[in-house]
């Protein structure tokens, strides 16, 4: 998007003039409203070229820019986008199974992921769709702490699809990660001001017994 117009670069007869703190001046000739923009020692700044006349304002157009550049970049910073990632169930599928395929999509959605569930027909499994919902729901049921259903259970050709989306989103789950697994765990200090003196004598390390029965040989 390129830079609005400015200063001497508008040229239009008159332009509805807004003050640096929004107050409306009014309609003015462009000529007054570079006067004032100059005794202010600001800038004339088009902000709505199409209107009938067009919007100016008064305002450090310097700073103004830096200002929007650096939330743009903080907006990317913040904006991670979702990837969806996806899971296939045969219809008769075992509890070992179910469970490590429950497993990786838990791993997905508390990554910030998206899963789409998809069930496979084959044959007359076509004819009981009734036990793929069944089974796909089952499933949200299973990650209904992590995740929310985006797309309910459909028929798309021989298969079934459901999409789950996580309850945080991607930078959220980022964060938490990073907060759970860097850093140094911060050293403990030790209270050394009842600590026993420490000797280098091989006599003082050696058991009471000992030491007795060796003042008696």
């Amino acid at each position: 998007m390129s830079d609005p117009r400015i200063n001497e670069r508008i040229r239009v007869p008159e332009v509805r003039l807004v003050g640096p703190g929004g107050e409306q001046v009014g309609i003015v000739r462009v000529e007054d409203a570079l006067r004032l923009a100059r005794e202010s020692d600001l800038d004339l700044v088009e902000v709505a070229p199409n209107a009938k006349p067009p919007v100016c304002k008064l305002m450090d157009f310097g700073k103004y820019k830096y200002e929007a550049a650096v939330k743009a970049r903080e907006s990317r910073k913040k904006q991670v986008n979702s990837a969806l990632k996806e899971i296939r169930f045969r219809l008769k599928i075992d509890t070992h199974d179910y469970e490590t395929k429950v497993g990786h999509a838990r791993r997905f959605l508390n990554g910030g992921d998206k899963v789409k569930a998809m069930i496979q027909f084959r044959g007359r499994e076509q004819q009981r769709p009734e036990m793929g919902v069944r089974l796909l729901e089952r499933m949200a049921a299973d990650l209904a702490e992590v995740s929310t259903i985006e797309s309910n259970p459909r028929v798309d050709g021989r298969n079934m699809v459901m999409v789950l989306a996580p309850l945080r989103g991607k930078a959220e789950a980022r964060r938490d990660s990073n907060k759970n697994s860097g850093g140094r765990k911060g050293r403990e200090r030790v209270d050394t001001t009842t600590a026993t003196p420490v000797s280098n004598s091989l006599a003082d390390a050696m058991p009471e017994e000992l030491k007795a029965q060796a003042s008696a040989e």
